[in-house]
């Protein structure tokens, strides 16, 4: 495992001598940028697994993407190595289709402190829901990024996400009502508190999501990544791609169904993936908006 390597991986050329915000939020909008948020391991007979030297060959070396346990681990370790000070922390997922939190941990996210100040790092999320920034950790305060204005809030030492959204067109009026398209504007992510955790604290959830049937991961292949202007999705066979802002206040969101030969080729062509196994897509109805 080394550095050079994951930066040829994620095409970051830039300086490393500063462990600055500029710095850390190049290195992040690089990796956002070549690794894709996907858990087609579940759906092509592969298992997933959380030791860093497995996740490091999976993205790095097999050109792969992960979820968060995998691209945040990744990540944190990066910048670990770099000098910055980091530490892992654990989130609750919000369910807009049960209108409430997870009562399982399974989102891993990175805390950065860069000269007394705390940011979340979190390269882990994917499709309109992923930051493209660093975002500093204060509450009440709104943070615009590229794909919509974000905010923390605190209370009672819990920490909320939630992210606001621009007006969407849909040119292709079959897919106006699809349960991928979140209705609400201002949308609930995750919640968590500061309390330093480890990647064995996520064992259980790992197997768990991978295998349960009540587990989004195991009702839907996913793979997302962001572009320079938005972000693509591939969700079972419905291929999305998002381009952010195009008009004022207006993101443009571009829906095909993929037939099953043309699924191999997208993610090839449009998630630089190849399998070594035979993908079978799925996606079953609900709990999942892009």
């Amino acid at each position: 495992m080394n550095l050079e390597e994951y930066f040829a991986r994620t095409g970051y050329k830039g300086s490393l001598e500063k462990q600055d915000l500029e710095t850390l939020t190049d290195i992040f909008q690089h990796h956002i940028r070549a690794v894709p948020f996907e858990n087609l391991s579940i759906h092509c007979g592969e298992k997933i697994t959380l030791e860093l030297e497995h996740v490091y060959n999976k993205i790095v070396q097999r050109k792969r993407g992960g979820w968060c346990m995998e691209n945040n681990q990744l990540l944190g370790w990066v910048l670990k190595c770099l000098g910055y000070d980091t530490s892992f922390l654990g989130a609750y997922v919000f369910n807009p289709h049960q209108n409430t939190y997870a009562t399982l941990m399974t989102h891993l996210l990175v805390k950065v402190v860069i000269d007394g100040k705390a940011y979340i790092v979190d390269g882990g999320f994917g499709v309109s829901y992923q930051m493209w920034q660093p975002m500093e950790l204060v509450s009440g305060k709104d943070q615009p990024q590229a794909p919509g204005v974000f905010r923390f809030t605190e209370k009672n030492a819990v920490w909320y996400l939630e992210k606001m959204r621009r007006k969407q067109c849909i040119p292709n009026q079959n897919f106006s009502n699809s349960d991928l398209l979140e209705k609400k504007e201002c949308r609930k992510v995750y919640m968590f508190s500061l309390e330093p955790r480890t990647v064995e604290d996520f064992r259980f959830q790992c197997t768990y999501l991978q295998t349960s049937p009540d587990s989004l991961f195991t009702k839907k292949s996913i793979c997302t990544l962001q572009t320079t202007d938005g972000f693509r999705a591939l969700i079972g066979w419905t291929f999305t791609e998002t381009t952010y802002n195009y008009k004022e206040n207006m993101d443009l969101v571009e829906f095909v169904t993929l037939e099953d030969e043309e699924v191999e080729k997208t993610l090839k062509e449009k998630f630089n993936i190849t399998l070594g196994r035979k993908l079978v897509p799925i996606n079953v109805k609900g709990s999942y908006t892009i």
